[in-house]
């Protein structure tokens, strides 16, 4: 039976970090999801798997075939789809039979069906392509879709995906999660797309302590860490009780101590005892005192080191959650108004026509539609970085924008210094509350940006721009859970739940739009007129 199992495996950066250590873990002919914060090593797992990194210390053990997809493609000015599938010389030989140019030798070991197979796996990934296409023609979505299609070519008994469903538009991750729930064999697929995590068999957690394993989909594995999470809070409550028994006992031997100390003294004072006798009975007391503080103190900080040990458990499997000023923005309110907008870069070929639409107080609005459809140039006529070809576009209220990089913040900068740009009435006390609500707690603050993590900037990004005393009323987010971890997205989702203004939010993740309450749609679709509204 096929099988994939990693013993021991430990593998640091050519820097010396460490990034696995002593990991253990076993995988199966199933589907199997790999998830955990960014850094972690999950992509390092899956090049180790596939041959392409050396373990530092373990052992690899592969019984059957294994295939990785790009994850992503440059495209070289010759490269075609063929060569994706390492398929160029193969085809070439049948070119050569057509013509009759091919050597006896080269005809008897011709893949007559390379072809047809190529073809099939492109159309199992919904791409409309051809194998000598190359791939300058494709956009970095249909790029993924061919890498996809070539891992699945040769029929390995494991494939392996990272991040699938990134860059892709709605049509193109309904492919890869249709390619996964009809796959039959092993998969290792590493992904933040918890749409495509629900079609799993199971999911492996990774973090820094090693791999835990859930059985089932992304809904069993949410179920699975919520009864964690309540047996973490139930360890709390008890390391606390036990913490506060110990400071109790501790404070009643300490009385009877004293009280016993009290009385010698008022015995010694009243004479009638040899002076050496009083010596070894104050000696003895004093060691008595010496070893009963020496045992408590252990006690102590058993109890203490439960309460941390709990407290983290419980940080690290609690969802999530922030208080935010109100903006106060009115029901009625006009936020934004599109009147007849027609929008592109060339006024002769529009990517948008003749759209009209509104939004009104805190409505929450999702602009979809696939790739190349005109949704990141709406945003730049609602921002005023691109202005309409005809018609009018208004923005009524203060806004923000929350792009890809979250460009809003300076790099070189702390996320204190940030926030104080960004919001220059706040107090340092107002500074540090509202960082730390968003979990940049004390020296946290400190960090410049250009050392966190793509999840920790939109974080500091929603803290500095939400957490002010006067939040703007309309935020606009472009693509904002791409590259980022499942923990960072839920951080951000449980941002946007807090905030009370409107919202314009491009993205493709279904879930991400489900879970920050999404009232209204403006799909987009190329070629033709935009829907209104």
């Amino acid at each position: 039976m096929p099988s994939i199992t990693l013993s021991a495996l430990s593998w640091a950066k050519p820097d010396g970090e460490h990034v696995l250590t002593d990991l253990n873990l076993a995988f199966g002919p199933e589907r199997t999801g790999l998830v955990g914060r960014n850094g972690v090593g999950k992509t390092s797992v899956l090049h180790i798997v596939a041959g392409l990194l050396r373990p530092d210390a373990g052992t690899v053990a592969i019984e059957g075939r294994v295939a990785l997809a790009r994850q992503m493609l440059s495209a070289g000015a010759d490269e075609t789809i063929a060569d994706v599938f390492g398929a160029t010389e193969a085809l070439a030989v049948l070119q050569r039979a057509q013509k009759g140019e091919a050597r006896l030798e080269e005809l008897e070991n011709a893949d007559w069906t390379v072809e047809e197979r190529i073809m099939s796996a492109l159309a199992r990934l919904g791409l409309d392509a051809r194998a000598d296409t190359p791939l300058m023609q494709l956009s970095g979505g249909q790029r993924t879709r061919a890498a996809l299609a070539a891992a699945i070519y040769a029929e390995p008994d494991f494939i392996l995906l990272d991040e699938p469903t990134n860059n892709l538009d709605r049509d193109g991750r309904r492919s890869v999660i249709d390619l996964l729930s009809g796959w039959r064999s092993g998969a290792i697929v590493v992904s933040h797309d918890r749409e495509l995590l629900e079609e799993m068999d199971a999911i492996v957690e990774l973090t820094s302590l090693g791999a835990k394993r859930y059985g089932g989909g992304w809904s069993a594995f949410q179920e699975a860490r919520a009864v964690e999470l309540e047996a973490a809070r139930q360890s709390l409550a008890h390391a606390q009780k036990t913490a506060d028994e110990v400071d109790r006992k501790a404070q009643a031997l300490a009385e009877r101590q004293d009280k016993r100390d009290a009385a010698g003294a008022r015995k010694a004072a009243k004479g009638g005892m040899p002076r050496i006798l009083l010596g070894r009975r104050k000696s003895s007391a004093e060691a008595s005192r010496g070893k009963g503080v020496e045992v408590t103190e252990r006690q102590r900080a058993g109890a203490l080191d439960a309460v941390t040990a709990a407290k983290a458990r419980i940080e690290v499997l609690q969802p999530f959650s922030v208080r935010l000023p109100p903006t106060r923005l009115a029901a009625g309110r006009q936020v934004l108004t599109f009147d007849g907008v027609t929008v592109g870069y060339d006024p002769a070929r529009p990517l948008i026509r003749d759209l009209s639409f509104s939004l009104a107080g805190p409505q929450r609005l999702a602009v979809t539609g696939s790739n190349g459809s005109g949704k990141t140039s709406i945003l730049k006529v609602i921002i005023g970085e691109l202005p309409p070809i005809r018609g009018a576009a208004s923005v009524n209220v203060p806004f923000a924008l929350l792009d890809q990089s979250v460009s809003i913040l300076e790099r070189g900068e702390t996320i204190r210094d940030n926030f104080k740009r960004l919001n220059p009435g706040a107090s340092d006390n107002a500074c540090r509350a509202t960082l730390a609500r968003f979990r940049f707690r004390a020296d946290a603050a400190l960090q410049r940006v250009e050392t966190l993590s793509g999840g920790q900037v939109l974080r500091a990004g929603l803290a500095c721009v939400l957490g002010g005393s006067d939040p703007p009323s309309l935020l606009v987010l472009d693509e904002p859970t791409n590259h980022l971890d499942i923990e960072s997205i839920e951080a951000v989702e449980a941002g946007l739940l807090a905030y009370d203004g409107a919202l314009v939010v491009v993205s493709h993740d279904e879930t991400f739009l489900a879970n920050i309450g999404i009232d209204t749609r403006l799909e987009l679709c190329p070629a033709v007129d935009a829907d209104r509204g």
